[in-house]
């Protein structure tokens, strides 16, 4: 028996309403929108407004919804689609319609690098953008550090100032064209100059010199990557004295000449923003580039001018190069990055052989962005540049916040809705000028996004800048404990909120007045958390001082050890370390802080006894360890309290030499953390590790695999750094579970348990 054929039904013609959320402005959209509607004959409009982009079509509409959501625009990230059947207008052809102002409920996309069409044109003789270095179209460039408001439109970026001639008004409105309302559009006609020629640049780098650069989100300072003598003048210069220096190179098939990076570190290396890479280095470029460093941050050119310097030094695409460049931030005495042509002059004069500016502002300075592959994912170590502005999915609306973070690596966050934006990397309060670029951040995101906030977050530390600007904001203010923070961050960006996890880290001042920073800690979900356990606590004497000179967290180990005594004589070529001794011999206050262990272990193992920048012993030991194991009976898990004592009492005792020291210092970290982690969870639990710890490869790893082993579900920092560049997230997601908290009636509980 034959059964009769199903035909399909007919799809009838529909008017449809589509609300697209997200970084959906400067990034072609209607364009994208304008196309497909011709191509399946749809008629209606695409406007840009305040609350992102607005579609209605009228047709066949099945095929445009499913091809919108597939086919989106490099630059593009879609929130949200909202789509909604309405009456037919029977209106004719398909417009671009003129952008709605209101409040702003939409965002910009942060700054890409350019994209291969560009670089066509770029190096195209036929091109009217042959050779010019601020070519850009709806797929790349600029966009957050040159807008002043929302929403983005040239008018509202430092491009206003410059008219477009008619070729760039042409491809400007032009709906076929990949450069329509591409806002920063320019050409050698109309647009920006840069003050030298890129050959002029390169025989000055050749020669030795150091070349200030102004680039995307600020100065660099450049030189030739393989001249040892200027990487250590501009060290000396610069007055920095060891902090690994970033390498640019010309494109991917250079990294093998210098660095040995992975799959994973490739394609990161080559995604729309172009982040510093931390790859293992090939040893053969001068040591003062990354002094006792086992890997090497390594950047692609992002920006034209750089393709033109590489250009102009021999480089051709797609073809290796080893022409390098030191590409470091222009931050001199670590004040914030230079961004203004008079500011660099003033500043970087005495830094600085040659100055290269161009004439269109920077009106949001982004350092550039670091990274690493952690546990087969990326991981930042300092997120700006190509990342800032896009938000963090909070997973439900909630009150707006303002978050102002911690001291060191500040950074602010502001919720609006469901979305947290967090503000790039803003550096160290304690520098004048560093503060009034982060009170510029925060009155610019204030202003870019348009809310009022309902309260402020910030550090229990009293002294803290970031604390001290919170006070003086207006609305009411909300302190949470450092550590909890940490946690709360990992948790915020996985859509946790009750949960489980560890805080590994420098300092920070606990709720019981002591100094902690190897904390195990449960957040309830209400901004309230409990103590569940900690790392034996240490001396802690010189309170900062001690993060600078590690000697004296080895003078506390052998106090720990009860052996104080025998520190003097260790020590030896430390004068000060006797009269330490006798000063720890009476009361002293104590740490927690599995950061301090790692430089009371590098002290004893030798390292230098000043460290030039911060972590820099952390990181040292980092570098030389490639087989962690852990030292038989190196630890002690009681009482809530995880004790290394034993471990350190062993480095002491048969000094054994650095690697060897180091491969037993991670190894043993690893498997005490992991069962005291385990000991304290419950079966299955997923685990939030954070803090500035956490920014070890080989500690992250490490314990993660531990944890796996063990059934449960390690959460690790992926959005943002584990740092303190991470602290403001966990702020504003504490402060807003506190509010829902006490708006449902219940009693706020900021801390449940001081300590165990």
């Amino acid at each position: 028996m034959m059964r009769a054929a199903v035909v399909p039904a007919k799809e009838t013609a529909t008017r449809l309403r589509l609300r697209l959320r997200g970084a959906v402005q400067g990034v072609g959209m209607r364009p994208f929108v304008h196309g497909l509607a011709l191509r399946f004959h749809l008629s209606g409009f695409v406007r840009n407004d305040a609350e992102g982009v607005l579609i209605e079509v009228e047709g066949f509409t099945q095929d445009f919804v499913s091809a919108l959501r597939a086919e989106l625009p490099p630059l593009a990230r879609l929130d949200s689609c909202e789509c909604e059947e309405i009456a037919p207008r029977g209106d004719a052809g398909f417009q671009i319609e003129t952008t709605r102002r209101g409040r702003a409920q939409t965002r910009i996309p942060a700054d890409a690098a350019t994209c291969e069409k560009c670089l066509d044109d770029l190096f195209d003789p036929s091109s009217r953008f042959h050779l010019y270095p601020f070519v850009n179209c709806t797929h790349c460039g600029p966009r957050y550090t040159l807008t002043r408001a929302l929403p983005y439109d040239r008018a509202q970026t430092s491009m206003a100032r410059f008219p477009m001639c008619a070729d760039c008004a042409q491809d400007y409105a032009d709906p076929t064209n990949r450069r329509f309302h591409a806002e920063p559009i320019a050409c050698p006609t109309c647009g920006p100059r840069l003050t030298h020629a890129p050959q002029d640049i390169v025989a000055a780098l050749r020669a030795g010199a150091i070349v200030a650069l102004k680039g995307i989100g600020g100065f660099h300072l450049l030189c030739d990557a393989r001249n040892a003598a200027a990487g250590t003048e501009l060290r000396r210069r610069k007055d920095r004295e060891a902090k690994p220096f970033a390498l640019m190179l010309a494109n991917e098939a250079s990294l093998a000449l210098f660095g040995a990076p992975t799959p994973e570190e490739v394609a990161l290396l080559r995604a729309p923003a172009h982040p510093i890479v931390l790859v293992e280095s090939r040893k053969n470029l001068p040591e003062v580039l990354a002094p006792g460093m086992s890997r090497i941050g390594v950047m692609l050119a992002y920006a034209p001018v750089h393709h033109l310097l590489f250009h102009a030094a021999g480089a051709r695409r797609g073809e290796a190069c080893d022409f390098a460049l030191v590409a470091t931030s222009a931050n001199p005495g670590g004040e914030p990055l230079v961004t203004g042509n008079d500011e660099a002059r003033r500043k970087l004069e005495k830094i600085a052989d040659l100055i290269v500016a161009h004439d269109r502002d920077i009106v949001v300075r982004a350092d550039d962005s670091v990274m690493q592959i952690v546990d087969g994912a990326p991981a930042f170590l300092r997120r700006a540049r190509g990342f800032v502005p896009e938000p963090i999915d909070l997973g439900a609306d909630g009150p707006c916040v303002l978050a102002c973070g911690g001291h060191l690596k500040a950074t602010l966050t502001l919720t609006r809705g469901r979305e947290a934006f967090v503000c790039q990397h803003i550096g160290d309060l304690s520098d004048a000028e560093t503060f009034r670029f982060y009170e510029e951040s925060a009155a610019h995101l204030l202003r870019l996004l348009d809310v009022q906030p309902e309260a402020v977050a910030c550090d229990l530390h009293p002294d803290y800048l970031s604390t001290r600007f919170a006070e003086n904001f207006g609305p009411p203010v909300l302190r949470f404990q450092h550590h909890t923070a940490h946690v709360a961050a990992i948790a915020a960006e996985h859509g946790e909120t009750k949960i489980f996890g560890a805080a590994l880290d420098g300092t920070g001042l606990g709720d019981d007045g002591g100094v902690w920073g190897g904390e195990f800690l449960r957040l309830d979900g209400r901004g309230g958390f409990a103590r569940e356990g900690s790392l034996a606590p240490m001396p802690l004497w010189g309170g900062d001082r001690a993060a600078r000179e590690p000697w004296r967290m080895g003078v506390a180990a052998f106090a720990a050890l009860g052996r104080l005594d025998e520190a003097a004589a260790f020590f030896s070529a430390v004068p000060q370390a006797a009269q330490v001794a006798k000063m720890l011999g009476a009361k002293h206050p104590q740490t927690s802080s599995l950061g301090r262990l790692f430089d009371a272990a590098a002290a004893l193992l030798g390292f230098p006894q000043k460290q030039d920048f911060e972590g820099q012993a952390a990181m040292r030991l980092e570098a030389l360890a490639c087989e962690p194991k852990a030292l038989a009976n190196g630890y002690v898990w009681r009482g809530q309290k995880l004790d290394f004592t034993p471990l350190l009492a062993h480095l002491i005792d048969v000094r054994p030499d650095a690697r060897e020291g180091a491969e037993l210092l991670h190894g043993t970290l690893i498997a005490g953390l992991a069962e005291a982690l385990c000991a304290l969870s419950r079966p299955g639990e997923k685990i939030a590790l954070g803090g500035g710890c956490m920014m070890n490869r080989i500690l992250s790893e490490g314990l993660a695999n531990k944890l796996r082993e063990n059934n449960h579900a390690p959460l690790l920092a992926r959005k943002l750094p584990p740092n303190d560049g991470g602290l403001s997230l966990g702020q504003a997601a504490l402060a807003r579970a506190a509010l829902k908290n006490e708006f449902e009636g219940e009693k706020k509980c900021v801390s449940q348990s001081p300590s165990r």
